[in-house]
């Protein structure tokens, strides 16, 4: 089907809204609704302070930083983990009118340098575990004069954080520094995970995160007391505007989870309202449960399996917009009662009203359904750092499984010429800092956002994503192929691949560079008698060589024959977020990664070795 490039887009008419025009006038509205309701708590339970307790921390900290220099206009970096001190520095900052930005954690100190030059950061507000990575760039950038340091004696050139808290200027006005903080004042600066090359600093204003709260409330509930879990990486835009400034401008109770690690400990203990993550974690949330079913006894994990295949046929019918037998309905839901309730209350996903996302990368269906099919309907929406994490999301109670939803409301999304995905409201950035020649390129005359994706949409406007449109594999014969479809296939094949990257482009075949997950692989190993080899070892070892072999089998009869892999290489165990291959949201740096291994890609290119 043919689609003219103003097919459809949702008229980006102005929605009323809700909160105040600038985000700490918002805090203070929610200080004044909600005082006395829990605002931030900590998963072991040290720190739980209602929301006019955060606000003396935070008019506290403010008149500190006003006394050490801080003015309207400036720019103040962040390096701490997801803790309520990050929350309180973020909103100090915005009510000095300045501007905060958040240092990815697993940054070393020569990638820290750019973002502190671009962003003009002159003083630090850190904790003591990231003060080395903090010196180092200091050595190439001595204009970051000040490190404000948490939790500890970082002995010269430090100022102890409760120091600050302590020590306001003297007849600082809170509330007059608040009302002087306009909308076209920096919010934030979110430098992009730099999959392609250096990061770029976007710069949203207020206006942009009050029309995301506005946009996303239009149909996403939050409520004064809900549970919200901070866990991403606050240096990501889906973290900073949905895991922070929603809840505060909603009196949210937001609990703080430091260590990714143990994320699902923290969902178990929390039951957060709303859980958001990027496909990887969902696929291991699925291997988990289907870890525990392997395990029952013969006739129960023959009931389980029977009651997923009940479940699943409702979800396709459904899908499909077919009717669902009365008999079908009434056996999913005893065996929802049965099997499938007492998993998510493990899990900790069941709270009333429960919203559960996916994003940053599109999942495979079949995970998606899987999902769907034990009662967590799982959503996936589309946006980017520079849309302030607008785009499109599937209208409530509609998921469409494949696709990232309709243009939402107040946004304008659709297709170029070449299916390039383009998309303007009004929380679109105001550009890359410092970078006029870059924010021409993505952002045009008429304000619409070039993505660089490539898409479709379907006749009820439901957008599916290709993949990026300079990743497009072109093949010697001049057939195109999404890398990220094959790629969905390989890692949704079994348990072995964790990550892949699929190479074809002038090439006679498509070949595969495969990492392997390193958890599931040590605990395979030690039930086949192969226990006492390490990781990079068992990655060479003939027995996990046919069992992936095996998946890639799997996922090339989900693939037409072209885009089928013929050749791979197992690289070794998975590349870690923050490493030289994948950015700290865990996307995998293409670009970075063909370079590396440039001759172990030649080498299945020339035949040589065991394919």
């Amino acid at each position: 089907m043919e689609h003219s490039p103003d097919l459809h887009k949702t008229a980006a008419a102005s929605i009323p809204p809700r909160h105040p025009d600038t985000v700490i006038k918002g805090f203070l509205r929610t200080v004044e609704q909600y005082a006395d309701l829990i605002a931030v708590d900590s998963l072991d339970g040290k720190t739980r302070l209602t929301w006019r307790q955060v606000r003396e921390r935070v008019e506290a900290l403010a008149a500190g930083l006003s006394r050490i220099g801080v003015r309207h206009g400036d720019t103040v970096a962040l390096m701490l983990k997801n803790r309520p001190e990050f929350l309180f520095a973020d909103l100090a900052i915005m009510a000095l009118g300045a501007t905060p930005f958040s240092l990815y954690a697993t940054l070393p100190a020569a990638q820290i340098v750019p973002l502190l030059d671009n962003s003009d950061a002159r003083i630090v507000l850190c904790e003591r575990a990231f003060l080395n990575q903090i010196r180092g760039a200091q050595k190439d950038w001595p204009a970051l004069a000040t490190v404000v340091l948490l939790d500890g004696d970082g002995g010269a050139g430090t100022i102890d954080w409760s120091d600050v808290e302590k020590g306001g200027a003297e007849g600082f006005d809170f509330e007059a520094a608040v009302a002087a903080v306009r909308p076209d004042d920096l919010a934030t600066i979110v430098y992009t995970s730099g999959t392609t090359g250096p990061a770029k600093g976007v710069e949203l204003p207020h206006s942009s995160v009050i029309a995301f709260a506005t946009i996303v409330e239009h149909w996403l509930r939050f409520f004064p007391g809900q549970r919200i879990l901070s866990w991403l990486p606050t240096a990501h835009t889906t973290e900073r505007v949905a895991g922070h400034y929603l809840p505060l401008l909603n009196g949210c109770t937001i609990t703080f989870c430091d260590d990714p690690m143990n994320i699902m400990a923290a969902v178990k203990q929390v039951h957060p309202h709303i859980f958001f993550s990027p496909p990887r974690l969902w696929e291991k949330i699925k291997l988990g449960i289907e870890k525990q079913w392997a395990a029952l006894p013969e006739d129960a994990r023959l009931a389980v399996h029977e009651a997923q295949q009940r479940s699943l046929e409702k979800v396709r019918l459904e899908q499909a917009e077919k009717p669902v037998p009365t008999a079908l309905a009434e056996a999913v839901a005893a065996d929802d009662a049965r099997f499938f309730a007492p998993v998510r209350k493990a899990l900790g996903l069941d709270a009333e009203g429960l919203f559960v996302g996916s994003g940053g990368a599109m999942a495979p269906i079949a995970l998606v359904e899987f999902f769907h099919a034990i009662g967590l309907p799982l959503d996936e929406a589309y946006g980017m750092t520079e849309s302030a994490a607008l785009g499109t999301r599937s209208p409530k109670g509609k998921v469409r499984i494949g696709t990232v939803g309709r243009a939402q409301p107040g946004v304008e999304v659709k297709l170029a010429d070449d299916g390039e995905i383009l998309i303007r409201h009004a929380g679109i950035m105001r550009g890359y800092r410092k970078q006029p020649e870059a924010t021409a390129a993505i952002k045009d005359a008429d304000g619409w956002l070039h993505t660089g994706d490539i898409g479709t949409v379907d006749a009820d406007g439901y957008f599916r994503i290709v993949d990026r449109k300079k990743d497009i594999i072109i093949n010697s014969f001049g057939k195109n192929m999404s890398p990220s479809n094959i790629e969905g296939a390989l890692t949704g094949a079994g348990n072995f691949i964790s990550q892949a990257i699929v190479v074809g482009d002038g090439r006679n075949y498509n070949a595969a560079l495969l990492t392997v997950d390193s958890a599931y692989l040590s605990a395979w190993a030690a039930e086949h008698g192969l226990g006492g080899l390490d990781i990079d070892a068992l990655c060479r070892s003939p027995e996990v060589l046919v069992e992936v072999e095996a998946e890639v089998a799997r996922a090339n009869e989900q693939l037409a024959r072209v885009e089928q892999i013929k050749k791979f290489r197992i690289v070794g165990g998975e590349w870690l977020p923050g490493s030289q291959a994948v950015t700290a949201t865990m996307k995998l740096r293409r670009r970075a990664i063909l370079e590396q291994y440039a001759d172990e890609i030649d080498a299945m290119y020339a035949g040589e070795g065991r394919d």
